[in-house]
């Protein structure tokens, strides 16, 4: 995203909506331009643009726009969670030999993936640890330990090797995470609002422990069911728990039938929010009502708005 700030023509262009929508949604629900120099049009910021592309997700999955536009303004600044932070580089070891395949990812993505390659728990650990102490677990995710994952998935796709290496990576990742739960406990009295599941069959729960660990970190109580839950459990833990929103995590097209989010929309205890997160589903077949965030800094936004709107509630 662009630093400068944009006129509404070049907002328009990059939603892909009129200008004559943006319009609207300044005047009906405050999303407007918040860059003001005497004498010149309002231009929009990229906190603006974030925000707006928050808006137009939502409602074109089926939310109403007035409570769409309210979690959107709810929203941390979505920006920051995208602004490139400095990276430090991890100290090499000996050994280690062919690494493994990060792009652009930087100096940490490459150490821990040298690490990785050299079965160092050790020092994939403290990588981790020493990441998400200094810039937090959306972006250890997205700029350290996604690209690294991916690589492996790349190497061991094109040559059946690995497995091992991914072993040892996740469960290291696993126990980064959990450290970051427990060293968040919830806050006294305050029910569980969002309920984490994976989708029925799907076994890579990685992306929702990470999400689990980011929703600690801002004090978003949370339930955890983890891998492979049948949608009957799921309708049954929602039953008995009834939670404000309900991420259900698929990671391949395998395990990404949408009849399981009709399912949830369907319950007698239905979520306020069912949010359909990871690749795994089909964004232009979801349900009208389902909320398909592109990201989990989207998607963490997206809980702590429900969090507020329920405390908001609860105070009035």
């Amino acid at each position: 995203m662009a630093d400068e700030a944009l006129s509404a023509g070049a907002v328009a262009r990059r939603l892909g909506v009129a200008v004559t929508t943006l319009r609207t949604w300044h005047q009906r629900y405050g999303l407007g331009p918040s860059q003001h120099v005497p004498g010149h049009h309002r231009r929009y910021t990229p906190a603006d643009l974030a925000r707006l592309e928050i808006m137009r997700r939502l409602t074109a999955e089926g939310v109403n726009p007035a409570e769409a536009a309210r979690w959107a303004r709810q929203a941390p600044d979505p920006v920051s969670a995208r602004t490139p932070r400095p990276v430090r580089s991890t100290p090499a070891r000996a050994g280690g030999g062919a690494t493994i395949p990060v792009r652009r990812a930087g100096p940490v993505a490459r150490g821990l993936a040298r690490a990785a390659m050299r079965l160092d728990a050790e020092v994939i650990s403290e990588t981790i640890a020493r990441s998400i102490a200094t810039d937090g677990v959306v972006d250890t995710w997205d700029r350290l330990l996604r690209p690294v994952l991916v690589g492996i998935g790349e190497r061991h796709a094109a040559t059946a090797a690995l497995i091992e290496v991914e072993h040892l990576v996740s469960r290291c990742v696993s126990a980064a995470f959990a450290a970051v739960v427990a060293g968040c406990p919830a806050p006294a009295g305050q029910p569980p609002r969002i309920l984490l599941s994976c989708a029925d069959e799907e076994q890579h729960s990685l992306p929702l422990e990470a999400l689990a660990a980011a929703l600690a970190e801002v004090g978003v109580n949370h339930r955890m069911l983890g891998a492979r839950v049948p949608v009957n459990a799921l309708l049954d833990a929602i039953d008995r728990t009834g939670p404000a929103a309900v991420v259900i995590w698929s990671h391949t097209r395998v395990t990404g039938d949408p009849a399981q989010l009709s399912a949830l929309l369907g319950a007698p205890r239905r979520p306020l929010l069912v949010i359909a997160a990871g690749p795994g589903w089909p964004a232009d077949s979801l349900p009208a009502g389902v909320v398909h965030p592109g990201g989990l800094a989207e998607a963490v936004s997206l809980a702590v708005a429900v969090r507020d709107s329920l405390d908001r509630s609860a105070a009035s």
